[in-house]
């Protein structure tokens, strides 16, 4: 194995992040043309701290719009008018019905709701503090909603941050208007809420200081990322992770992982027990991985080819030489398998016959329905994160994390904060929480070109992506593939990982499993309450809908099913070798920890 750092060609300067505009004016023009433009950029920048890094002018659009046309709209604001006089007449009945104990009927409504499914919001005046909150609800739902003339997209921003607003003033976001709350302040005499508000300034100090959330036990190298292997090559982008087989024969391809370089890799080898990696080696596969390294402002001018180029590529030319003549299960996870599709597709334009299969895990390659998400991503909002990234020359975790925790704020933020600040409680750490905080940040161009190419333009599903200034098609795309989709992704919702199969043109094999984005995958033997569907997709005319209803669940994990379809595309097995002669350090290497 080779031992030393890959020689890189000339990138462009960090200056190109963003393409200047066609016939620049010269001399004092262009100097006073910069200077706004960097002047433009700081503002953005420092707007970009208090807004999450969100566009405030993206949203502020959106509710012009709606605005103008609710204004021009008599039809609706009758609607809205009758809709809200009618809810108006029914809360003295409303109020009635919660006053009267009645231990055999409760409000179906409430349960429904994760918010007001504990037992004590049944009773008075809690439930019709709850069942008042849920109909105003249900009007600013209609009232956001189903507007003629609004911008499609515009209207799904305004529903959507008016349910964000919403979720802010749930009751049981206050500790006087949450039995749950209230009653455990009683039980302590109020011990809960100075828990809470030591809690509360322990993440207060931790925010503004930028240091990571508390991972309990867990570390890499010591409880996590523990399956043994070495690093057995290294650039400036990527280590190239080989594990060390446990069977004496392994099968003749091996097994190339690409995770999203979003987070850390080693979320497919967190504890032994729930280890993707270990379930592979133990299924007789060679398995290699990629560590991708933590880019800063040096790195600014990484752009997506470098990323195919250094990364995909380059990774698959290090297996080739240690194992030559054979080819490779390509296996990508997330944004990695949307990078995996690039190569892939990139391999097949040059004719290159280099995989044996391909394998994406919840990723997307056509980007026309790709959730909720897509709500923070249009022209105004890319821009605004280019003008933030041009001043630091990346994009840090933080700057992302807003944008997904609002997908599921009552999940990931309200629930939180009833429980680490109301009732004093602290969230046991779990290896994938862990993993979760510890996050990286991506390089300016790459991040740009990310958003443009993929989500705004959604070239690669038209065939009208290049790399390195040529078009690639995944039609070109013959081999196997398998396809896992997770019924709670908002992330990769699998109704847009379910697209790949239209894309292609060879045999597909679709997976759905239950769960969410990065749960849903890790899935290990054993694991509680899991089930998934799977099956070849014969046709291009089924929907995913009708896909669902053909196929019943199967109890389980989903890995042996995979592993399993992995050794049928199989050509025999080769002798296992422990490990190269020479390696640059053993697993998990040392960008993990960048």
């Amino acid at each position: 194995m080779p031992n030393d750092t890959a020689p890189l060609s000339a990138l462009p300067a960090a200056a190109a992040v963003t393409a200047p505009p066609s016939g620049p004016p010269d001399g004092v023009e262009a100097h006073e043309a910069e200077e706004r433009s960097a002047s433009d950029r700081a503002f953005h920048a420092m707007l970009g701290r208090f807004t999450g890094g969100l566009s405030p002018t993206a949203m502020a659009t959106a509710w012009l719009d709606w605005a103008m046309h609710l204004a021009g709209s008599p039809a609706k604001q009758q609607e809205l008018q009758s809709k809200a006089m009618a809810g108006a007449a029914r809360l003295p009945q409303m109020a009635a019905d919660c006053l009267r104990p009645d231990p055999d009927r409760d409000c179906p409504e409430l349960r429904a709701d994760s918010r007001f499914r504990d037992p004590a919001w049944q009773s008075y005046p809690y439930n019709f503090i709850a069942r008042s909150f849920l109909q105003a609800e249900d009007w600013w739902d209609t009232a956001t909603s189903g507007l003629p003339g609004v911008d499609r997209r515009h209207g799904r921003m305004v529903n959507f941050a008016a349910r964000q607003w919403l979720d802010t003033m749930a009751p049981s976001n206050f500790a006087l208007t949450n039995p749950v709350v209230v009653s455990r302040t009683r039980e302590e005499r109020g011990a809960n809420l100075v828990r809470g508000a030591r809690n509360w300034g322990e993440d207060f100090v931790r925010v503004a200081r930028g240091t990571r959330r508390d991972t309990g036990p867990y570390r890499v190298g010591e409880t996590l990322a523990l399956t043994p292997g070495e690093v057995v090559w290294r650039n400036r982008l990527i280590e190239l992770i080989r594990y060390r087989p446990v069977t004496d024969e392994v099968k003749a391809q091996p097994v190339l992982v690409v995770p999203a370089w979003i987070m850390k890799y080693y979320i497919l080898d967190l504890s032994p027990e729930n280890s993707l990696v270990r379930h592979l080696l133990s299924q007789g596969f060679e398995v290699y991985m990629i560590s991708w390294r933590n880019p800063g402002a040096e790195d600014a001018a990484l752009g997506m080819d470098d990323y195919v180029r250094l990364g995909v590529l380059e990774a698959l030319d290090v297996i080739g030489r240690a194992v030559p003549g054979e080819k490779v299960h390509a296996t990508g996870y997330c944004l990695g398998g949307t990078l995996l599709s690039i190569a892939a597709a990139t391999l097949a334009r040059e004719g290159a016959d280099r995989l044996q299969t391909l394998t994406l895990l919840a990723a997307q390659v056509d980007f026309s329905e790709a959730g909720e998400i897509t709500l923070f991503i249009n022209p105004s909002q890319v821009a605004f994160l280019e003008d933030i990234m041009a001043q630091q020359g990346y994009l840090r975790a933080d700057q992302m994390a807003g944008a997904f925790q609002m997908l599921r704020s009552n999940d990931l933020i309200w629930s939180r904060v009833v429980r680490h600040y109301l009732l004093g409680e602290r969230t046991e750490i779990n290896d994938l929480m862990a993993w979760n905080a510890d996050t990286t940040r991506m390089p300016a161009r790459m991040h740009s070109e990310y958003l443009r190419w993929l989500f705004l333009e959604n070239r690669l599903a038209l065939g009208q992506y290049e790399v390195e200034g040529r078009p690639v098609s995944l039609e070109d795309i013959t081999v196997p593939l398998f396809a896992v989709g997770t019924e709670k992704d908002h992330v990769s919702p699998w109704r847009s990982a379910w697209k790949i199969t239209r894309l292609t043109d060879g045999p597909v094999t679709f997976l759905l499993i239950n769960g969410g984005h990065n749960a849903g995958i890790i899935s290990e033997p054993g694991h509680p309450r899991r089930h998934y569907r799977m099956s070849d997709v014969a046709t291009h005319t089924m929907t995913p809908d009708d896909w669902v209803s053909a196929h019943a669940p199967v109890e389980g994990s989903w890995w042996p099913a995979w592993t399993d379809w992995l050794a049928r595309h199989s050509t025999g097995v080769r002798p296992a070798e422990l490990g190269p002669e020479t390696t640059l350090g053993p697993a998990p290497g040392t960008y993990v920890f960048g």
